[in-house]
């Protein structure tokens, strides 16, 4: 071969080019580890406003539950059914501040009065042993937790952020329990066609399960707080309205708020006293033994059956990363995700049984 005679062309592809199959198929994976990184970004980002709309899908399935429940008794149209059911909750809320707006409110007062001083002497008396450090280091250290809290969950510090995410919340949830089906077709129209089909089976037992949990929290919470009411007041402890409202608000998010419902009991009842004290925690034994070994049970079996430790995980998890929001929305997320875990396991046993 000469000097003036060119050498032999290479024809396959280069390692640049993206005909080449390596460099392709790398790119594929580059691109899912990517987009998964995006989007995991992208939730952080919007964790707000994704928070506020799942509150308002939670609304939402209080809002169907008790239309379906009322459909029971009444063959009337779904838009009377919503409207009775929102009408009726509206009328026991106010109403519920109308007649004890007052009595709440001082209570409310009185208990702010007397968990700080108690704090105090417990602060106090365990600085006097060597436990803690001193007060200052005291006020310190709590003004570094509440400072730690992050970004994510600065919005529900204020009381105008609170009520503008409530109303959304509301907004959404009510505009969802008027046409739920409009915007389960919209979800199925972001899925690709030959999904659909699973999707939809995935979302109605999603639905169902979230009806039931929530039916369940909602008995648990009228539950305990009458109960914790009654009691109370046959008692004697101060302020005994206020912690049966605050023991039926927390017992939507149980082992959590019940520990605190717990502590704020026993604080207020040793306020009063050494005996009132022992009542106030001895009310709390029998109404979470009550609670926990016979309504539970009986709700569990019609409902959700989520294991203590992973809600408790759950409500750890979402508590640290999302704030007071994401603790109260744990148990409905950690149950739709067992739904979809459950539902892809079973898809998988028929496809390896066909």
């Amino acid at each position: 071969m000469t000097e003036e005679q060119p050498g032999e062309l290479v024809i396959d592809p280069s390692p640049n080019e993206l005909r080449d199959p390596f460099v392709r198929q790398e790119m594929k994976r580059a691109t899912v580890w990517f987009g998964i990184g995006g989007a995991i970004a992208l939730v952080v980002l919007l964790i707000q406003p994704l928070l506020i709309i799942f509150g308002g899908l939670v609304v939402a399935a209080m809002f169907d539950g008790g239309v379906r429940l009322l459909g029971r008794v009444l063959p009337i149209g779904r838009g009377w059914r919503l409207a009775i059911v929102v009408l009726a909750a509206m009328a026991f809320v106010l109403g519920t501040f109308y007649l004890t707006g007052m009595q709440i409110a001082a209570q409310f007062e009185q208990l702010q009065t007397t968990l700080i001083a108690q704090a105090n002497r417990l602060t106090g008396w365990a600085s006097g042993l060597g436990i803690l450090p001193g007060r200052a280091d005291i006020q310190g250290l709590l003004k570094e937790a509440l400072g730690s809290v992050g970004k994510l969950t600065s919005f529900v510090g204020t009381a105008i952020g609170a009520l503008t995410s409530l109303f959304m919340v509301l907004v959404i949830g009510l505009f969802v329990a008027m046409e739920p089906r409009l915007y389960e077709r919209g979800l199925q129209w972001m899925v690709p066609s030959d999904m659909r089909g699973e999707f939809a089976i995935t979302i109605e037992r999603m639905a169902v399960t979230l009806r039931r949990l929530l039916a369940g929290r909602l008995a648990g919470m009228a539950f305990e707080g009458v109960l914790v009411f009654v009691i109370l007041s046959l008692l004697g402890v101060p302020m005994a309205l206020v912690l049966g409202m605050i023991a039926a608000i927390l017992a939507f998010v149980p082992n959590v708020g019940a520990f605190t419902t717990g502590v704020l009991m026993t604080a207020v009842g040793f306020s009063a006293g050494v005996h009132t004290g022992f009542a106030a925690l001895a009310t709390y034994f029998v109404v979470q033994t009550i609670d926990g070994y016979v309504i539970i049970p009986m709700v569990a079996k019609r409902t959700v059956d989520l294991p203590p430790a992973l809600t408790l995980s759950a409500q750890i998890l979402a508590g640290t990363l999302f704030g007071v929001v994401g603790l109260a929305l744990a148990d409905p997320m950690t149950a739709m995700i067992k739904v979809a875990l459950e539902r892809s396991s079973e898809r998988e046993g028929e496809d390896q049984l066909a």
